[in-house]
């Protein structure tokens, strides 16, 4: 691929803003040949604060999960 520094960040943004868009619509996110990227509800829970050792509630949220496909697992 010969292109700039400044085409190849401009492209890599563009289907970073494309995959975050396609998440909020749809909830997940195919990429042949690369993997799934899945949005998944986290349930409230307890955590440990690692520097204080107290424990902390963290909110139910929602976060992005990744499954490689097996064309990534064998080429890695």
């Amino acid at each position: 691929m010969n292109c700039t520094g400044v085409v190849a960040q401009r492209a890599v943004n563009d289907m970073i803003e494309a995959i975050i868009e396609e998440l909020r619509e749809e909830g997940g996110f195919t990429l042949p040949s690369f993997g799934t990227f899945t949005v998944c509800e986290t349930k409230a829970r307890q955590a440990v604060n690692p520097r204080t050792g107290e424990p902390v509630e963290v909110s139910a949220g929602r976060t992005v999960r990744f499954k490689a496909s097996p064309g990534l697992k064998q080429a890695v």
